[in-house]
């Protein structure tokens, strides 16, 4: 039998304990891994991004850019819960419309009778499907 396929050539002690160098370490480490979760995106964060849009579309005062940022957070957080919720999807609807609508009473409680036109006018345009532009 030559040398070479022993114990000290290409065999258990040669290149690691499978013949690769690295022997079962990286096998182990994937097989150990739990599934990666998408990483979740803090409330403050999502907060701010909407406030950016809001602030200047509905000119918001610095007190109504704090009130509306608090109420946004609490709907937020509410839908998170709600998210995790182990009821049907039926009712998981309709917890969603309520807070929906929940939300935006609170919100027009802070805005005048201008800013609420506006702020209807943007949900809209949130909720319409886009149209595209047709190029000529």
């Amino acid at each position: 039998m030559p040398a070479q396929y022993g114990n000290n050539g290409y065999g258990n002690n040669g290149y690691g304990t499978n013949g690769y160098g690295r022997g079962n370490s990286m096998n182990q480490m994937s097989q150990n891994r739990e599934p990666q979760k998408p990483e979740e995106i803090p409330v403050e964060v999502t907060v701010a991004k909407i406030m950016e849009r809001m602030t200047p579309s509905l000119e918001l005062d610095a007190l109504q850019e704090i009130a509306v940022a608090n109420v946004i957070t609490e709907s937020i957080r509410s839908q998170g819960i709600l998210m995790k919720d182990d009821s049907n999807q039926e009712q998981k609807l309709k917890e969603f419309q309520a807070l929906s609508e929940t939300t935006d009473r609170k919100i027009k409680e802070f805005l005048n009778a201008d800013q609420i036109e506006k702020y209807k006018a943007m949900k809209d345009d949130r909720t319409s499907p886009k149209k595209k532009k047709r190029k000529k």
